[in-house]
């Protein structure tokens, strides 16, 4: 039983195997004929991309390749026409180069010409240079021959004269050099009355030069006056829409205002003082009143005016108090007054002449002559500087011409006009005038000049002066306007005395610094003394 149980057992299990390998083949098969079926779908589709890709890839070279053939095109184009422009340079530059060569076939052969030209001279240079050593030769003896005639004449003069030939000659150039400086003397004299008749118009020339390049900074001191402004939008306000404003000012004062970048400052330039003055105090009162308009500039310009005539004339008449003279006509006290506003050379003009006066007084009661009217020349001598900016002329005249107007005597007439030598003085009261604005005008701080440059300013005038042969004598006087010079009679004659004065200015111009001019003035004199018994 067992075995047929297990024979049983073993041959179902063989069929169970076989069954299951069969069909484990035919699941197998199914899947094989599966695989190969996709793989062949995917190869087509594989191939089929591939193509396309192909295609796409191709048609892009092609595209590339057209680019790059424009490209190509172009660029060779563009080379082609800069190889013509090349070409066509290279044969401008050819035909250049044969005319150079031309020309230069030329110059060769003039230069040839030249050349030939050249040789034929230069043996005529040699025929003519052995023809000069000849002369050479021939003057080199007829030299000698002179030069032992020479010494021969010398030696027979020497002993006629009883001189040696050294002395002869010291002699005969002492005598040249006396006659040549007397000469030059003479002509230096007539040279400059020559040019004494051209002298104003020379002057006016030489000041008009000068004014132009130094009153730059002249003119900035004395003729322009600064106004404060708070703020930098008080300019506009002067300005005013469209200018108004500043047009209303400039015509009713007839100063200029200048407003520029400074800061909170505005500038009134004017020649006048007088009118400067009435400007600035007009426009500080419009500056601190807020209210500038045309109608109100007119309004506060005429009111200040009113009121600095007031004061003008209070000023003169003070002055007129102070210095002790009376009877000026009013005009005349106005006019002093305004010098109140006129500086000369940094010294105020009405201080100067209240000094002026005070001198004249002084110097007409030493000398016993009328202390009252000399007083008032001096006070009276600068008046023509209150309106010298407006008249032409000298202030001198100008003065003089005032004080005749307003009726002043002769006397005080002169000595106005001839303060300055304008008119040369003829009184005494001229003179005292004239002495008494000298010491005014140029004693130390007078006009802003140390003490120690005076003194060391004279001295080293006089020390130049005394410097010179034949000066026994000098003294600077004017305070040092002017030096006057002493001359020794015995060894210094005219003509060397006008030489002297010469020699003298231009040292003094050399070596010296000083304002304005200084006058030299040489005096030579023979005193003959007898007695009678």
């Amino acid at each position: 039983m067992s075995l047929a149980v297990l024979f049983a057992a073993i041959v179902g299990a063989a069929v169970g195997a076989s069954a299951g390998y069969i069909l484990h083949n035919y699941i197998a098969s199914k899947r094989l004929a599966g695989a190969k079926d996709l793989a062949e779908r995917i190869l087509d589709e594989a191939r089929k991309e591939g193509q396309a890709q192909r295609k796409e890839f191709m048609l892009q070279a092609q595209d590339e390749i057209l680019k790059l053939k424009k490209e190509m095109e172009s660029e060779f184009k563009d080379k082609e026409a800069e190889f013509k422009d090349l070409a066509a340079d290279l044969k401008e530059q050819e035909r250049e180069v044969k005319k150079r060569e031309a020309r230069n076939q030329e110059k060769e052969e003039r230069y040839e010409h030249k050349a030939e030209e050249l040789n034929s001279k230069e043996s005529e240079l040699v025929a003519m240079e052995k023809r000069l050593s000849r002369l050479e030769r021939k003057i080199v003896q007829r030299e000698e021959e002179i030069d032992e005639l020479e010494r021969q004449k010398l030696s027979k003069l020497e002993e006629i004269s009883g001189l040696t030939a050294e002395e002869a000659k010291a002699r005969l150039i002492d005598e040249i050099e006396s006659q040549t400086r007397h000469d030059a003397a003479k002509r230096v004299r007539q040279i400059e009355m020559e040019a004494k008749e051209t002298a104003d118009r020379k002057a006016k020339e030489i000041l008009a030069t000068a004014i132009q390049r130094y009153s730059g900074d002249y003119v900035g001191e004395q003729t322009v006056a600064a106004v404060n402004i708070p703020s930098e939008d008080m300019k506009g306000r002067i300005i005013g829409r469209e200018g108004r404003n500043i047009r209303a000012f400039e015509a009713a004062t007839g100063v200029d205002l200048i407003i520029d970048d400074t800061p909170e400052t505005v500038v009134l330039s004017a020649f006048s003082p007088l009118r400067r003055q009435v400007a600035k105090m007009s426009l500080e009162r419009l500056i601190s009143d807020g209210r500038i308009h045309p109608a109100r500039i007119e309004e506060v310009v005429k009111k200040v005016e009113q009121e600095m005539d007031v004061k003008v004339r209070e000023i003169g008449e003070q002055a007129t108090f102070d210095a002790g003279v009376h009877g000026i006509h009013p005009d005349v006290v106005k006019l002093l007054g305004q010098l109140q506003y006129r500086t000369s050379f940094s010294q105020n003009v009405l201080q100067h002449s209240l000094e002026v006066a005070s001198l004249c007084g002084i110097m007409a009661a030493e000398l016993g002559l009328d202390v009252k009217k000399a007083k008032r020349a001096g006070l009276l001598h600068d008046i023509g500087k209150a309106v010298d900016h407006e008249v032409e002329g000298p202030h001198a005249l100008i003065g003089a011409d005032l004080a005749k107007k307003f009726g002043e005597s002769k006397e005080i007439i002169h000595a106005i006009a001839a303060h300055h030598e304008d008119t040369p003085p003829s009184t005494v009261l001229a003179i005292l005038v004239q002495a008494a604005d000298s010491v005014s005008g140029a004693r130390p701080g007078a006009r802003k000049e140390l003490l120690e440059n005076y003194v060391k300013r004279l001295e080293e005038l006089e020390g130049i002066a005394t410097s010179f042969e034949g000066v026994s004598k000098a003294y600077a006087i004017q305070a040092g306007r002017e030096i006057r010079v002493m001359v020794d009679s015995e060894r210094i004659d005219d003509d060397k005395t006008y030489l002297l004065c010469k020699d003298i200015s231009k040292k003094i111009e050399d070596n010296l610094t000083y304002p304005g001019q200084i006058r030299v003035t040489c005096i030579r004199e023979r005193r003959a003394v007898g007695y009678a018994k």
